[in-house]
C-alpha cells in the first residue's frame, strides 16, 4: 500500500472509529457536523469567525445554524454593537445540550483510553501530537509576495520586534529590507500562511556575484514553530534563488539565536569569514550545490 492509500485507509478508519459517519453522533439526535458547530459556537460567536475557524462555505454554515435554530438550540441575530454582523448564541436549551455533548465526548473517548496501558495511552497521546504537528506543517502554504505588502511589513515588523528583545545590543528596524528594494536588487520575499493568518517569512536576495544570494529575514511566529516551518521556509528559499540561478547561499545569524545557527548548520550550511558588514552578523554561513 503507497503512502497516499495508507493515509486514506487511516482517515476512513479513524473517522468510523470516531462515528463521524453517523447521523446520531454519540447517542445524539443530531449528526456529528452540527454537534461540532454547537461546541464551536460555545457562549456565542461572530458567523465569520465561524465561517473561517472550521473552513465552510457561507451556505454549508447556514443550513447547519438552521437546524439548530429548528431544534432551538442557537438564535442568531446582530451584534449588540453592530448590526452588520450577525452573531450565533446558544438558548438554553442550547447550553445543557452542549454540555450533554461534552460529557458523552469525555465518556467515549475515556472509554477508549480505558482499553490501554498507561504507556500505551501515552504512546498514543504522543503519535497525536505529532501528527498533529505534521499535518500544520503541510497545510501551510508558502508563496511569494512583494517586499512591500501589507503581510510582509507585518511579519517583519514583528521580526524586528523579536530580535529587538533578544539581541543584547537590541535591533534597528532600519537594518530590515526596504519596501520595495527587492525589486531593484533581485529576489523573492515568501510568505506562510496558515489559513488567512501569516506565520513566517523570508527572503533572499541576489548579491553582487552572479551566482550569489544572501538569504535575509527567515523568522516563523511563535505559536507557529516547533514542527518544522523553519526548516520549509528555508528550502522553498533556496529552490527559490536555485531556479533564479543562484546556486550559492549566503546568511548570516546572531550568537543569540542558537536555534537558528543549528538549523542552518544541519541544512548543509558551512562557516565562513564574514561578508557583511552588519553588526548583527556575528556569524556567516555558506551553502554551495
Amino acid at each position: 500500500m503507497d503512502q497516499i492509500e495508507q493515509v486514506r485507509d487511516f482517515n476512513r478508519y479513524y473517522t468510523r472509529r470516531l462515528g463521524v459517519l453517523s447521523g446520531h453522533y454519540l447517542g445524539l439526535d443530531r449528526p456529528w457536523s452540527e454537534s461540532r458547530l454547537l461546541y464551536e459556537i460555545g457562549d456565542g460567536a461572530d458567523l465569520r469567525d465561524l465561517r473561517s475557524r472550521l473552513a465552510l462555505d457561507s451556505g454549508y454554515l447556514s443550513r447547519l445554524l438552521r437546524s439548530l435554530e429548528d431544534q432551538g438550540l442557537v438564535a442568531v441575530r446582530p451584534h449588540e454593537r453592530d448590526g452588520r454582523v450577525r452573531v450565533a448564541v446558544p438558548t438554553g436549551a442550547g447550553v445543557r445540550a452542549r454540555a450533554d455533548l461534552e460529557e458523552r465526548a469525555r465518556q467515549s473517548v475515556g472509554d477508549l483510553l480505558g482499553e490501554l496501558t498507561a504507556a500505551q495511552r501515552d504512546r498514543l497521546i504522543a503519535a497525536q501530537r505529532e501528527i498533529r504537528q505534521l499535518l500544520r506543517l503541510a497545510t501551510v502554504v508558502i508563496a511569494p509576495v512583494p517586499d512591500d505588502a501589507v503581510e510582509a511589513r507585518a511579519c517583519l515588523a514583528a521580526y524586528a520586534a523579536e530580535l529587538d528583545g533578544r539581541f543584547p545590543e537590541g535591533y534597528a528596524e532600519s537594518a530590515l529590507l526596504a519596501p520595495g528594494e527587492l525589486a531593484a536588487t533581485g529576489g523573492v520575499f515568501l510568505l506562510a500562511r496558515e489559513g488567512s493568518l501569516a506565520v513566517g517569512c523570508g527572503a533572499w536576495q541576489a548579491m553582487e556575484l552572479s551566482t550569489v544570494a544572501e538569504i535575509r529575514h527567515l523568522w516563523v511566529s511563535g505559536d507557529a514553530r516547533g514542527f518544522g516551518l523553519g526548516r520549509r521556509l528555508l528550502g522553498a528559499l533556496e529552490e527559490s534563488a536555485l531556479s533564479a540561478g543562484r546556486g550559492t547561499l549566503r546568511l548570516g545569524t546572531h550568537r543569540s539565536l542558537p536555534e537558528a545557527i543549528a538549523m542552518y548548520r544541519a541544512a548543509g550550511y558551512r562557516e565562513i569569514p564574514s561578508y557583511s558588514d552588519s553588526p548583527y552578523n556575528e556569524l556567516t554561513f555558506e551553502k554551495t550545490p
